[in-house]
This record gives structure tokens, C-alpha cells and sequence, in this order.
């Protein structure tokens, strides 16, 4: 008989409900060696907690997230919280000897990160990032080709944009995300972690930065205390944004690979778009969020007058994670990516062994995140 796993998770909005959704499917569609229960959804609106708990299956919900920190049948604790109380939940959650999974970034800053992995190694448990990106089909694809060698014997580039455009309208209000006490930063920590980590992933460690921010609209109209929309008296008052609006920065890899990177929640048109570019000696690599089940591939070993960038669909059995899901040709999406994180972060409890990215992971990328933020402020190239 296989074990049961309970899960605590702590936080039920937009990554609440992404994560909900995994694990309420990720046993039904990966043989895992061990049973997943959803046993308590937690967060600080116990009316909108109840209702997740309803929605997305989890058998008890609660508003403070010791209850679950405390609870001796919670097995993982989820933490999806904003930011800025993610090492406090996380720590006690390590010293209670609880498997941890974190959505991204892991701390407000290095010192809170440095503190959330002492605390995971000290107590011996299995921790997680969410850097969901990871684990799409084309990306994993694009690591397992790197290390075989198709790009040749050096990278020279990684090219990364990340753009959305959410933020735009001037009376968008003053959300938690665009307050450096809760988020720590804006689109920095938001957006731009996620393809630093994919830099990281695919073409390895960091050496030095160079960047610059922008803050594009800088006050904004204050929420009602309920968060939901605006009163007609707070609608007349304003406060100000003290996180980034935009980034852009280059830099070099340890392996000499140069790096250029831009996050902005400022491009309209652009919903949800990443893409990268990275060129070897022997060919490149391109990917593109908008068409994600595609990966394109230049070959510089093809004949000269048979060579041109390959379109790649991966939704082969032997591609990585779609043996799970449907035949070829039958796309997946962006909520898959949660399964298959959370698929290899329940191998990885049950087994008691390490899984990327681990807190550590959190902590190198928060360390480039920070420099690329001391680059801008002042004006200099930043090594790592």
C-alpha cells in the first residue's frame, strides 16, 4: 500500500488555485510512489478560504497558517503567499520537520534567503522552488540537448525578454505587488527570476551584472481595505509605487556566455511572453512562451544549402514529461507545468532526496537579482 502524503498549503488566490489544480491531478496522471491528500487550504480571508477549499477539493480550511505549521499529520507545507511572509512559514515549517515547496522568490532579499536554507539544511527536509518554467516539455528538451552536445561545445549567448503589459493603466490600483514591503521587488522578483533561473538552468552560473530600472508610473490609487476594487473616497487617494516597473540588464556567465535580459510589465500587447534565444558554437536554440509545446533548433552541421531553424513539436512520448499526457501531437499548457513539478518534488519526499531548484537555487538566484538591483542604483558593473 502506498503512503499518503498530506498537503498544507498556505495562500489560495492566483497561485493557490494553479497549485490546487496540480495537486489535485498530478496522481491521477503520474505514477507516484505515494497517495496525495488535500487536507488544508489556509489564508487570512476565511470566507474566500472556505469557498477555495470547496472549489478546489481540500477537506478543511483555516486562517492562520501555524494551524497548519502545527498540524502533526501535515506532511509538505505549500507556501503561496506574497512575499514577504514566505521565509517566516518557511522556516517554521523546516524546524517542524515539514517537506517545503515555495513559489518564487523565495525571500524578500539575500540575508531572508541565506536564513530560509540554514533553516532547511539544519532540519534535513525536502525543499522546493516553484520555478514552474522548468518542467515545460520544451524547455527540459532544450536543457537535455545543451548537455548532449547539439549546440556545439560553447555557448555564446542567452537572449531572454519577459514582457507583460497588466500594469499599464494608470488607474490600476496600488496592488501588494507594486509595494517593495510586501513583494521586495517588482517586475524584478516577479517576472525577471524566472528567466534569470532559466539562464541558470540551461547555461549555467552567473559571474557579473549590469542593469537598470525603470519606474514607469509612480503613483497609483490606493484599494479599499478589502481589497476589491475601489471606494469612492479612496479612489481620490493615491500612493506611491516603490518597486520597478521595468529591467534590462546584460552580463556574463562563468563560461564566458554573455547574457541579455529584459522583464517590463509595461508592454502592451504582451500578456504572459517569454522568450530565449541561445547560440553555441554549433547551432541555437529559440523558444517562445505564446507557442509552447515548440521548440526551434538551428543545426550549423546541416549542409549550407539545407540549413534553416527546425520546428521541433514536443509532444512526443519520449519527450520529457509527455508520456504522462496524451499522443502525439495533443498540446499541453501552462498549468501542466505545476504537475510536473509537483510530480518530481512527491519522488523526491518519498525518497528523501534533493530536488531543483532546492532553496539553494532560490538563494543563488536572489543573489543575481540583488546584484543586478545594486547595478542600477549605482551605475556599475556588479561581480557576483
Amino acid at each position: 500500500m502506498k503512503k499518503t502524503l498530506n498537503i498544507g498549503m498556505i495562500g489560495y488566490n492566483f497561485m493557490g488555485k494553479t497549485h490546487s489544480n496540480a495537486w489535485r491531478q498530478v496522481g491521477r496522471f503520474f505514477d507516484l510512489p505515494a497517495e496525495v491528500r488535500l487536507k488544508t487550504i489556509c489564508g487570512r480571508n476565511r470566507a474566500k478560504t472556505e469557498a477555495a477549499a470547496a472549489r478546489f477539493g481540500w477537506e478543511k480550511s483555516c486562517a492562520d497558517w501555524r494551524e497548519v505549521i502545527d498540524d502533526p499529520e501535515i506532511d509538505i507545507v505549500d507556501i503561496t503567499t506574497p512575499n514577504d511572509s514566505h521565509a517566516a512559514i518557511a522556516i517554521a515549517a523546516a524546524e517542524a520537520g515539514k517537506a517545503i515547496l515555495c513559489e518564487k522568490p523565495l525571500g524578500m532579499n539575500v540575508p531572508e534567503c541565506e536564513k530560509m536554507v540554514t533553516a532547511v539544511e539544519k532540519a534535513g527536509v525536502v525543499n522546493m522552488v516553484c520555478h514552474n518554467y522548468r518542467r515545460i516539455p520544451a524547455i527540459a528538451l532544450a536543457k537535455r540537448m545543451i548537455e548532449r552536445g547539439d549546440l556545439g561545445d560553447r555557448i555564446y549567448h542567452y537572449r531572454a525578454r519577459y514582457a507583460q503589459e497588466w500594469i499599464m493603466d494608470p488607474a490600476f490600483p496600488l496592488v501588494w505587488r507594486l509595494q517593495a514591503d510586501i513583494a521586495g521587488s517588482g517586475t524584478h522578483g516577479d517576472i525577471d527570476a524566472h528567466i534569470i533561473d532559466l539562464g541558470r538552468y540551461l547555461v549555467g552560473e552567473i559571474k557579473e551584472v549590469c542593469g537598470t530600472m525603470e519606474t514607469f508610473i509612480k503613483e497609483r490609487p490606493l484599494q479599499c481595505e478589502a481589497g476589491e476594487g475601489l471606494t469612492a473616497a479612496a479612489s481620490q487617494q493615491t500612493g506611491s509605487v516603490t518597486v520597478d516597473d521595468a529591467v534590462c540588464w546584460i552580463g556574463r556567465f562563468q563560461n564566458g556566455a554573455l547574457a541579455n535580459l529584459e522583464a517590463t510589465r509595461f508592454a502592451a500587447g504582451r500578456k504572459n511572453h517569454i522568450t530565449f534565444e541561445i547560440n553555441g558554437s554549433g547551432g541555437s536554440l529559440v523558444f517562445n512562451f505564446e507557442d509552447m509545446n515548440r521548440l526551434g533548433f538551428y543545426n550549423a552541421a546541416d549542409p549550407s544549402d539545407a540549413r534553416g531553424f527546425r520546428d521541433i513539436l514536443v509532444t512526443e512520448g519520449e519527450h520529457p514529461f509527455v508520456g504522462s499526457w496524451w499522443p502525439a501531437g495533443h498540446i499541453i499548457g501552462y498549468e501542466h507545468t505545476f504537475v510536473h513539478t509537483f510530480a518530481d518534488f512527491v519522488k523526491a519526499v518519498v525518497d528523501g532526496k534533493s530536488v531543483q531548484p532546492t532553496f539553494a537555487d532560490g538563494l543563488a538566484n536572489e543573489r543575481v537579482l540583488s546584484a543586478i538591483s545594486d547595478s542600477a542604483r549605482d551605475q556599475k558593473w556588479v561581480i557576483l
